[in-house]
């Protein structure tokens, strides 16, 4: 497949930007292999559009990319014109003699995204250079400019494949520092509906976290701006972006906003900054840590901490083996569980992992903070990033995401079980209560016999007809979490001062909870 990366890597992009304010874009013969213009473009102009040529096949190319056959493990297949292509030489040559108009076209939206780039960053280096350098994207900016070129695709085109089977949710998120998060969240709204994107996407003066859904031209397009804005292409690479199954109907909305953090540890990142993490290890070098830490024939003893930075009820259903998962209903307690249990880190090594990567960022930089480890380490892009390298590796079960499809599957393992009857069950589902927004696992059987709720008090209401708004109180009264420590201990329980119950108001706002007591730890030896 043609790369879809400058032809200049060891040089500067902005070096060889070419000013393309001359050319109609839109007429086909400036782009039109055959056409005479092009034989009198100097040299850089010609390597420009080469560049934006072979960009442009590799995104059309990327568009018809459908997963092949089980069997054939990580091959990707192709899907164009009803017909199916198992080799890149053979879709290639069908988008060359099929589709040359598109890719003209494409190829005109590539270079007046270029132009629009060069034009800005020309203008910034001419202003006032008495000021130090400033944000390249501020208010000053229209938030138009900033949107790929869509003229050349179809409502169609665009809309179709955002299903589940067709579409793609990317996960994604860049610690930087950004002085107009405000200005970047009306971009990013204004991106994300260009695009017909749902999702969510958090903003903050530390940087940006987004999960979006969508087409695959919609998130391929999506990315391609990500990584062409100045202000993130220093700092984001595509690899940065996690894919899987999905599409715009996995989120009921788009939400977009600016927040003080864009993951919510619960502390000022002017406290506990981003720029002090742990170690990261790739998926690759991760493995090979796990698997020295199980191979150690007594992992109590062992100097090394695998450690779970997720939710309860996200490592519930899936985990790496021999892993400490603390009974934490959000990553806003991670700080007090860490603070409750420093003398379990003590002149530890300690390997942590999350989703994609983001919690690890600044709950690494927050355990070195407290100076009692002797080295801690991050799993690089997650668990999101390590499955795609290692889906039979230490981790067992399914993983947790954030959307209406709860969890995405990559082995067959199941390590979780029916809240009623104890059966392997790990799907979850919202408790059937009004109003309630706890997460169950039960199983059919049980589904079957009406227990489809989270607990026995919800189960109970849920059996008593609707009367009145008091009905919002539901979450706030349920077993569920009435029975959980805030902030759980793994310290010997006879070290620990006798502890009062703690009113928890508020505990039910932010997300779901099961209603049986989740182990904190889990032993190699149980996952078999």
């Amino acid at each position: 497949m043609p790369s879809s990366t400058s032809p200049d890597q060891g040089n500067d992009l902005e070096a060889c930007l070419l000013r393309f304010s001359d050319l109609d874009l839109k007429d086909t013969s400036i782009i039109n292999p055959s056409s005479s213009l092009k034989a009198e473009l100097d040299v850089n102009t010609k390597k420009k559009y080469s560049f934006a040529k072979k960009k442009a096949f590799a995104l059309f190319v990327k568009t018809k990319e459908v997963p092949a056959p089980s069997y054939k493990c990580k091959e990707i297949w192709w899907k164009c014109c009803q017909q199916l292509f198992t080799g890149p030489t053979s879709i290639h040559r069908h988008v060359a003699t099929q589709h040359a108009d598109e890719i003209w076209h494409q190829t005109a939206s590539v270079l007046k995204q270029l132009a629009v780039a060069s034009s800005t960053s020309k203008s910034l280096k001419s202003a006032d250079k008495r000021n130090p350098p400033k944000e390249c994207l501020t208010r000053n900016h229209e938030v138009s400019a900033w949107l790929p070129d869509i003229s050349c695709f179809s409502p169609d085109e665009l809309i179709s494949g955002e299903g589940s089977d067709e579409g793609e949710v990317l996960l994604y998120y860049c610690y930087r520092d950004l002085e107009d998060p405000h200005w970047i969240c009306a971009w990013q709204t204004a991106l994300c509906r260009h695009l017909h994107l749902t999702g969510k996407v958090r903003i903050a003066t530390e940087g940006i976290n987004g999960t979006v859904g969508g087409s695959k031209l919609a998130t391929r397009l999506y990315v391609e701006v990500m990584l062409s804005c100045p202000l993130f292409k220093d700092y984001l690479c595509e690899d940065d972006f996690k894919t899987s199954k999905g599409g715009a109907c996995c989120f009921p909305e788009l939400r977009v906003g600016v927040f003080e953090e864009i993951v919510p540890m619960g502390i000022s990142p002017n406290k506990i900054s981003y720029k002090k993490p742990g170690i990261h290890l790739s998926p690759g070098e991760f493995h090979k840590e796990v698997e020295k830490f199980l191979s150690q024939a007594n992992q109590e003893q062992s100097d090394t901490i695998l450690l779970d930075c997720r939710n309860f009820y996200e490592s519930k259903i899936g985990h790496f083996q021999g892993c400490l998962a603390p009974d934490i209903r959000k990553f806003s307690y991670f700080p007090s569980y860490v603070d409750k249990n420093l003398e379990l880190f003590r002149e530890k090594r300690v390997l942590m992992y999350c989703t994609g990567g983001i919690r690890c960022e600044r709950g690494s930089a927050y355990l070195k903070a407290k100076g009692v480890c002797k080295e801690v380490f991050q799993l690089k892009g997650g668990i999101h990033k390590y499955l795609e390298e290692f889906p039979d590796g230490f981790y067992k079960g399914k993983l947790f995401v954030f959307d209406e499809r709860y969890a995405l599957s990559y082995n067959s393992d199941i390590v979780s079980e029916c809240s009623y009857c104890g059966a392997p069950w790990d799907q979850y589902k919202l408790c059937s209560t009004p109003q309630c927004r706890q997460l169950v696992l039960t199983c059919p059987a049980c589904q079957g016999q009406g227990l489809t709720a989270c607990c026995i008090t919800c189960q109970d209401k849920g059996s008593r007809p609707a009367s009145s708004p008091t009905q919002n109180s539901f979450k706030e009264e349920c077993d569920c979490t009435a029975r959980r420590p805030r902030i759980p201990s793994e310290l010997p329980q006879q070290a620990l001062p006798p502890l009062s119950p703690e009113p928890r108001p508020d505990v039910a706002e932010d997300g779901p909870c099961l209603c049986e007591r989740h182990r904190q730890h889990f032993p190699e030896a149980s996952q078999s």
